[in-house]
């Protein structure tokens, strides 16, 4: 899978012309890895490459600790179109553990999981719905593969010239990947997010989150900074 996603990637960018394409290149610096409600990881250093073309795009993201080593590394490959309101996606994270070999895709060996996701946004209101279907999922109560999903609610909002986000998710059944027995509400955010001018040119968008986990009972601040050309 990963392999066929990688040459379409190459091919895509080998025929669309360099005018029409919209590159991203960004990196973004945070005080702590949280994602979807979890804790994965210390202050990281999180880079983002990324090429869109007419509602296709394709990307690459990691993260890597600046101040624990023992905090997990990751690469993922995203390949996803989308068209008015509705986007479709299939994202291959790679974590160095269990397996540290990235080319390794042997289904019990593998650290490669596969995610397929589809979300529509209303513009007052964004809805996604992800599902692992591939690598290295998680299991049910009944040890069988869990197909592990997450459902997030967003809502965008500008207050007070800053550009806010709320957030709700949740996972809906039970998977040892989200550490939930069954239908669990993981993720509840708020994020502020401002750009800060050095320059008349120049500017760096800085955020702050707060966010809670119900599900395991923490809450997290978390600000962060992007840095890009």
């Amino acid at each position: 899978m990963k392999t066929k996603i990688i040459i379409s990637a190459l091919i895509m960018m080998c025929i669309i012309p360099v005018k029409a394409q919209e590159v991203n290149v960004s990196a973004d610096v945070v005080s702590q890895y949280i994602w979807r409600g979890l804790e994965c990881g210390s202050a990281s250093l999180q880079p983002t490459l990324g090429l869109d073309y007419k509602g296709f795009s394709i990307g690459a993201w990691g993260s890597v600790g600046l101040v624990d080593a023992s905090d997990t590394k990751e690469l993922d490959l995203t390949a996803a179109y989308t068209i008015g309101g509705l986007n479709l996606g299939i994202t291959d994270y790679w974590f160095n553990s269990p397996e540290e070999r990235y080319f390794l895709y042997d289904a019990h060996k593998t650290s490669h999981v596969f995610e397929a996701n589809i979300g529509y946004d209303f513009g007052p209101v964004a809805i996604q719905w992800y599902t692992n279907f591939a690598g290295n999922d998680g299991v049910n109560k009944d040890g069988d593969r869990a197909y592990s999903s997450y459902a997030e609610l967003s809502v965008p909002f500008k207050l007070a010239s800053v550009d806010w986000s709320a957030a709700v998710g949740a996972v809906p059944f039970a998977t040892t990947s989200y550490g939930t027995n069954g239908f669990a509400v993981t993720n509840v955010s708020l994020q502020a997010t401002k750009d800060i001018k050095v320059t008349d040119t120049f500017s760096i968008p800085v955020f702050a989150q707060i966010a809670a986990n119900p599900s395991t009972q923490k809450a997290y601040l978390v600000f962060g900074l992007t840095l890009q050309p």
